[in-house]
């Protein structure tokens, strides 16, 4: 428990609903709830989860789970499923930096399109309306929105998570991994990025070792330039001394790419924020890192 706690404190869930089940078990014993509640708060104190929710449920006999139990007649909560189709997530959006990574150049080889160039890619963040002004990355050379397509229409406005094409005014040279971004709200370019990985291959992480990354759609190679420190996950703190980041573990890391990447931190942009680690050598996926 305090293990999957702690990674969703890493990933940034803002809502966190714990279901304390088998509650048949213990004849619905409102204080042996409150208890287990009790106990979790002390320890989540140490975790940055923003909204935490207790529902006492029996998922045998479906107490509080689809509708109210009367056999929990001091819970006055939402059952679990009232629970999720009520949570409130628009505000857990990132609406105000514009991101789209270039997925893939489109050029049709067609007389009827002999002159289309777009961009497509998945918006990463924010929103992207026709005539915006827009930079490209790592160019930074300025352009606006002449089109946005979506199938075989064209639409005023590409808002979040939406797949896309994107033709610019100007033409450019964009390619796989470059993104397309406000001016106003430029993303950090860097080679040297802090993280935190979850580590879940067999084969420890080599401070040596040769990887690469992927980022959005993105790819580089790295070094790895320090291991700061590995999270001992019984007592939630941070342990100095033992740096060896194994399966299942957790540390702050530090690399340096051989490309720039165009990144926000994970807790102000998921997508832009994350990324893996590859082992060059086995071509294994290695570890997830959220950007810092």
């Amino acid at each position: 428990t305090l293990r999957h706690s702690y990674i969703a404190s890493l990933l940034q869930i803002p809502h966190l609903v714990i279901c304390i089940n088998k509650m048949d078990l213990v004849g619905y014993d409102q204080n042996i709830f409150e208890s287990i509640r009790e106990t979790y708060l002390k320890v989540s104190n140490n975790l940055d989860i923003k909204d935490i929710q207790f529902i006492p449920i029996s998922a045998l006999l479906g107490d509080n789970v689809v509708n109210p139990s009367e056999k929990t007649p001091w819970y006055q909560g939402p059952t679990l499923l009232q629970l999720l189709e009520n949570i409130d997530i628009t505000a857990d959006r990132n609406i105000s930096d514009p991101r789209f990574p270039v997925q893939y150049v489109i050029r049709p080889l067609s007389d009827e399109f002999h002159d289309y160039r777009g961009y497509a890619g998945r918006v990463a963040g924010g929103q992207f309306h026709t005539k915006d002004e827009v930079m490209v990355l790592p160019g930074r050379q300025l352009s606006r929105i002449a089109s946005i397509d979506l199938f075989e229409k064209s639409i005023n406005e590409a808002i979040n998570s939406q797949s896309v094409t994107i033709r610019l005014e100007d033409d450019i040279d964009i390619s796989r991994g470059d993104m397309i971004v406000s001016p106003d709200r430029l993303p950090e370019v860097s080679q040297e990025i802090d993280m935190m990985v979850c580590w879940f291959n067999e084969k420890p992480l080599n401070p040596a070792g040769k990887y690469a990354i992927r980022h959005t759609s993105r790819e580089a190679r790295c070094l790895i330039r320090e291991i700061c420190y590995k999270m001992d996950i019984n007592s939630l703190t941070r342990n100095d001394q033992d740096r060896t980041i194994g399966m299942n573990d957790i540390g702050k890391i530090r690399i340096k790419t051989t490309k720039p990447l165009f990144y926000d931190t994970y807790n102000r942009n998921r997508l832009t924020g994350s990324l893996i680690l590859i082992d060059e050598a086995t071509h294994e996926t290695v570890a997830a890192g959220m950007i810092l």
